[in-house]
């Protein structure tokens, strides 16, 4: 039992860790470009990550059972996919990247 929470708290720090780390570096690119699909990409991330954190919290701190934590995850891992899943279907071009593609010498007028 031990082992396993010890692995259950490493890989959610883990997760913790790289999430945010996402969630910040595309929360940089979106500050920067100001595409609407970097924000949705940072919320997405940001969701996922806080699922995964939130569904170990419950389960070791707050002694939900593991299948309930397990069901709170997953629902904040569907809402973040689904984020994820827009974000790719944003119109994420900022004005500049917009000019430039039209700019583009290969590309026929």
């Amino acid at each position: 039992m031990l082992e396993t929470t010890l692995i259950l708290a490493l890989t959610k720090a883990a997760t913790l860790v790289f999430g945010a780390l996402l969630t910040g570096l595309s929360w940089r690119a979106y500050r920067r470009t100001r595409a609407p699909a970097l924000r949705a990409l940072s919320v997405g991330i940001a969701i996922v990550t806080a699922g995964a954190v939130a569904g170990g919290v419950l389960h070791q701190f707050v002694e939900i059972p593991l299948a309930v934590a397990v069901g709170v995850q997953s629902v904040f891992t569907a809402t973040g996919f689904a984020v994820l899943t827009y974000s790719l279907y944003a119109d994420g071009a900022s004005e500049s990247h917009r000019d430039r593609v039209h700019e583009r010498p290969d590309r026929a007028p």
